[in-house]
């Protein structure tokens, strides 16, 4: 497994460093780490730098109190970066299909995204999975379909 603290890019390496205080008092609907889920994120995009370091923060300002200005002033991000972690920041107002729809004008949000669909469906992740977990997954399954017209 790639080990993000050591990787050769020291973008990655403070990309890793923030989201891990990020997350640091957060677990998972398992009881897990958070800072699993985008690790995990991370190692299944490929090689692409960018690709990684948006996968290490994609949760982070939707979940965290930290701001996407407070990751550009401690990556700094390209404006690729940044504009996909914009779009992968669900604003509540905003229905979940539609949402995952504007992704696919950024093919590295979507890159990601569609990541994050894939582990966040993994329910051997849970213990006891209920109704509402298979119900998520469906979603996401349908999130899936939209985003993989374009990945």
């Amino acid at each position: 497994m790639t080990d993000f603290a050591t990787h050769n890019d020291a973008r990655v390496r403070r990309a890793f460093e923030v989201a891990r205080a990020a997350h640091a008092e957060q677990v998972d609907k398992g009881g897990v780490d958070y800072i699993n889920h985008p690790l995990t994120v991370a190692r299944s995009v490929g090689n692409d730098v960018s690709a990684i370091i948006v996968a290490l923060l994609h949760d982070v300002a939707e979940d965290t109190a930290v701001t996407l200005d407070d990751l550009q002033a401690a990556i700094p991000l390209t404006a690729d970066e940044l504009d996909a972690l914009k779009l992968l920041t669900h604003d509540d107002d905003t229905p979940y299909l539609e949402y995952v729809a504007r992704l696919k004008t950024n093919k590295l949000a979507a890159k990601v995204k569609a990541a994050d669909l894939r582990h966040n469906s993994d329910l051997s992740r849970l213990q006891h999975p209920q109704r509402k977990d298979l119900e998520r997954v469906k979603k996401y399954r349908r999130a899936l379909e939209i985003l993989e017209e374009i990945t």
